[in-house]
């Protein structure tokens, strides 16, 4: 009678090869002692950087294919974490023992991108009953559509005529810190196209909002002191 297949539980590795990742050999673990194999694991995880560990899951691969054995990156970084104690490969890369991780570069705050249909009408908005100073403005050539720059204190603004850079009616959030102040200053403006007033119970804090000449919406905000 033909004894049962026994399903295999790992790739042998024969030392003798004179592998380059020169990985100890080890027998697969019984069921019985998994629990512990486990907890001895955790406790001895030996200290590696993940560069290192994937250049050895890469010399593991290479090595492996020589002897005819093939396995995907994922298996290899995973042979790799279990010969230095880690669970998986996840728990080897997110150890504190993984080395630095990469400097992530900064984010800048971002720009709103307004569409309009004339710069010119809408600076006469932005600029002449805002306060906003125009920083630049580009043109390819002329007759081409305009791409400008506005500002206020922190506010940054592209007011664009391109087709494409966003659509009228978006609606931008700019924090103040005294909406009543910039509220009076508006109202103080000889001819002032709008007259908006203060919602004290804004979700926000109390919020000035304006619409430009294109549907575009301008929400000032003074956030509530905690």
């Amino acid at each position: 009678m033909r004894p049962a297949a026994r399903a295999p539980t790992g790739v042998m590795v024969n030392a003798s090869r004179g592998f380059r990742a020169g990985f100890p050999v080890a027998a697969p673990a019984d069921n019985a002692s998994l629990g512990g194999k486990r907890a001895a694991r955790k406790a001895t995880m030996t200290t590696i950087g993940v560069a290192r560990a994937k250049a050895l899951a890469k010399l593991l691969r290479g090595d492996l294919a020589a002897a005819g054995i093939t396995v995907t990156h994922s298996l290899a970084l995973e042979l790799v974490a279990h010969q230095h104690g880690a669970r998986d490969w996840n728990v080897l890369a997110g150890s504190k023992d993984a080395g630095p991780r990469p400097a992530w570069p900064d984010i800048a705050p971002g720009v709103p991108v307004l569409r309009v249909m004339s710069v010119e009408a809408a600076l006469r908005f932005y600029v002449g009953h805002l306060g906003f100073t125009v920083d630049w403005r580009h043109q390819f050539e002329p007759g081409t559509p305009w791409y400008v720059q506005v500002s206020r204190s922190g506010a940054v603004l592209h007011l664009s005529e391109h087709h494409g850079d966003g659509s009228p009616h978006g609606v931008v959030w700019f924090p103040v810190a005294d909406v009543y102040a910039l509220h009076d200053e508006l109202l103080s403006r000889p001819g002032a196209a709008q007259r908006p007033g203060v919602d004290a119970d804004a979700p926000g804090g109390p919020t000035m909002q304006l619409i430009d000449p294109y549907g575009n919406v301008l929400r000032f905000a003074q956030r509530e002191q905690t």
